[in-house]
């Protein structure tokens, strides 16, 4: 017997449509009734899981992945060295400091030790900001995993925290001006709100300017759209600190604006003056990269689905490009400047590729780097070294620091601490494969598996997809994906439309109205491994996360004979209230306006919530989220809970595993990782028949 959900009589006319919405109750985290509803879906979700047979190999395997040593990529700002690292019996990554390279590998010094912040140590560190002169960090923290932040000013001589804080902010860092006096970040009025406020109606994001030793009550007011408040704005001080160049996009939307706001300086202090508005029509995406003379290099992909570079004068439109980089055959990543000229990052069939290019785009040159996915690169214009850190699936970071200059590239495998783990990650091989989608389309993937392994009977398979916001999947390092390995698992990483990886029109054709192709692309994956006796539909486990966990709820209730388990994590379900929440209605670039009769329409025949028919049966369901998740709110998974086990038809279990003290994803303490993928991948070897200790 499940735990009680009460079903009320709430019913809403939408477009000429009835909606019963009987969970609605369950939209309040904060209410005695939802708290007592979690308390019991926990509960019960614990007694399941503590029968499956593979729940303590997995736990005792996570365990010792997550206590590898680690670090992260260093990078080089006003003069100082930086990195964060962990020697595996830390619950958050520290940041180090020091004065040369050398000494950063041989240790450096704490400077921000984010597990001093907390006792259970759910405070992470977010971000961090150099002062162009060296002599402050503004650091972020965030607590529980939210979306919130608070910046905080340290001497970085001395490592002391100076009485200068922000405490409303999120999605941005600080952007120092050039007077190392005060800086730049988005501030989001929610003060004195009325209990039950609609966010979705808050006056959207300001860009303030902060100067140090004021409060925050003083700041500046530089920009802001009170009429459209979806509008973001994400600033950039150019190398010749003589702009702040703004990017101004609609929420989730890739289209933007670009403005150049003059900075002067006068006597040690930094203002801005109006705006020269090079881009103000928002038809492409278009981002600043660095300054050439008196043009600006930007990356777009106007007239080019997979981006080019180009230059342009900074003047009020209409902007005339000149090409730099033309667009290639992979898709363009990243562009920044490096020493004397560029340094990009594209993906050839998901895969990345490191490039150098002189300031005029000659002398390309591919850079001997190799991973699965680029984890980050740091470089700045006037700076031979740039910092280079890609992973694997089953190794976190390699750093490497390659010279703008020559191309030469140098490991650093000593950034990592020495302390041992009892895990050493599996030998892998990676198949490049594809599965035809319902219209024909060629849909890529990924088929790992352990590489002693005989794999001529089909085996037990993870299927993990994404297929949203231009976000590429790409053969990455997850926590997870070595236990599941090493357990005998098979691993399939789809690339599906509405990713990243190959370009604006892959994009383009997997939303708003065209998002059911995200959909069929996923399920033909899943039919070509079987009908390739890869796995069957008794052997295969589908995951994803945010709105791959959309994705997961979308297709388990289309298609739920195919599939012997579904994992929905942090999922978007309700695809007819998502914005009316947080920042929900920012992701109308993908889902639509609700609003909207015909945005509706395309929501209602896809939304997981409203697709359940009672009577079904479901495969089984572990339904995970996190009580703190101010992205995806947790409403989502919780009213798709309670519907899935008011719709399930015979004993396949549908439980909700419940995180506290935890938000979407990031910043979560390394236990808690380790827990969470442990019960995740005990849940699927259970119901596809994976034993670990018989592989």
């Amino acid at each position: 017997m499940y735990p009680e959900s009460r079903r009320a009589d709430v019913v809403e006319d939408l477009h000429g449509h009835k909606i019963a919405d009987p969970y609605r109750w369950l939209e309040d985290p904060d209410s005695d009734e939802t708290r007592d509803w979690v308390r019991r879906q926990n509960e019960f979700s614990s007694a399941v899981l503590a029968k499956l047979p593979a729940r303590e190999w997995f736990h005792q395997a996570m365990s010792a992945i997550v206590s590898r040593p680690r670090a992260g990529v260093p990078a080089y700002k006003a003069g100082w060295y930086f990195v964060s690292r962990n020697d595996g019996t830390k619950a958050q990554d520290t940041l180090y400091v020091a004065e040369s390279l050398e000494e950063l590998l041989a240790g450096g010094r704490v400077l921000i030790d984010p597990n001093e912040l907390s006792e259970d140590g759910t405070d992470s560190l977010s971000s961090y900001s150099v002062s162009d002169d060296g002599r402050y960090v503004v650091y972020g923290i965030s607590e529980s995993g939210s979306d919130w932040n608070r910046l905080q000013l340290v001497d970085l001589t001395t490592g002391d925290e100076l009485d200068d804080k922000i405490t409303e902010t999120k999605f941005s860092a600080a952007t120092w001006l050039p007077d190392s006096s005060s800086y730049l970040y988005l501030y989001y009025p929610t003060t004195g709100l009325a209990e039950g406020t609609d966010t979705s109606k808050l006056s959207g994001a300001q860009l303030k300017l902060h100067r140090v030793g004021t409060p925050q009550a003083d700041d500046e007011l530089v920009l802001e759209f009170p009429e459209n408040p979806q509008l973001v704005m994400f600033p950039k001080v150019s190398d010749d600190d003589r702009y702040v160049v703004v990017h101004i996009a609609e929420g989730t939307a890739h289209s933007n604006r670009l403005w150049f706001y003059p900075i002067t300086t006068v006597n040690g202090r930094s203002s801005l003056g109006e705006p020269v508005k090079t881009i103000d029509e928002p038809v492409a995406e278009t981002t600043f990269v660095r300054m050439a003379g008196g043009r600006a290099i930007l990356s777009t992909d106007l007239d080019a689905p997979r981006r080019r570079l180009v230059s342009c004068l900074i003047t009020d439109g209409p902007v005339v490009f000149e090409q730099v980089v033309p667009e290639g055959e992979s898709q363009l990543q990243f562009a920044l400047g490096a020493g004397d000229g560029l340094v990009t990052v594209s993906l050839d069939d998901a895969l990345p590729v490191v490039e150098l290019h002189a300031l005029d785009g000659s002398n390309s040159r591919r850079i001997d780097v190799a991973g699965g996915a680029l984890v980050g690169i740091n470089a700045k214009p006037g700076v031979d070294e740039v910092f280079v850190g890609l992973s694997s699936l089953t190794a976190p970071v390699e750093a490497s620091v390659v010279s703008a200059t020559t191309g030469e590239v140098r490991r650093l495998p000593e950034l990592v601490p020495t302390t041992s783990t009892d895990f050493v990650p599996p030998e892998i091989t990676v198949t490049r494969a594809s599965a035809p989608s319902k219209d024909g389309t060629p849909v890529p993937y990924f088929l790992v598996t352990r590489a002693d392994l005989d794999y001529a009977e089909p085996r037990p398979t993870l299927l993990y997809g994404y297929g949203g916001f231009k976000v590429p999947l790409v053969p990455d390092y997850r926590p997870g994906w070595s236990a599941w390995l090493a357990a005998g698992g098979v691993l399939v990483l789809a690339n599906l439309r509405g990713g990243g990886e190959f370009g604006s029109e892959w994009y383009d054709a997997g939303r708003l109205d065209r998002k059911q192709n995200v959909f069929d692309d996923f399920i033909g994956v899943a039919e070509e491994l079987q009908r390739t006796g890869v796995t069957t539909a008794a052997q295969l486990a589908i995951h994803g996360r945010s709105n791959g966990g959309l994705l997961v709820g979308a297709v388990m209730t289309q298609r739920p004979e195919l599939f012997a388990a579904a994992l929905p994590c942090v999922g978007v379900m309700d695809l007819l209230r998502f914005h009316k929440f947080t920042i929900g209605a920012a992701w109308a670039s993908d889902y639509g306006r609700p609003d909207d009769e015909a945005d509706f329409r395309t929501a209602l025949a896809y939304s997981p919530l409203h697709n359940l028919e009672p009577g079904t049966s479901y495969p089984p369901t572990l339904v995970m989220t996190a009580d703190h998740d101010d992205r995806v709110v947790p409403l989502h998974s919780h009213k798709f809970t309670a519907a899935l086990q008011h719709a399930q038809a015979g004993d396949n279990p549908v439980i909700a595993r419940i995180e506290v003290d935890a938000g979407h994803g990031m910043g979560k303490p390394l236990a808690m990782v380790a827990s969470e993928w442990a019960d995740l991948l005990a849940f699927a070897a259970g119901y596809t028949g994976l034993r670990p200790t018989e592989a």
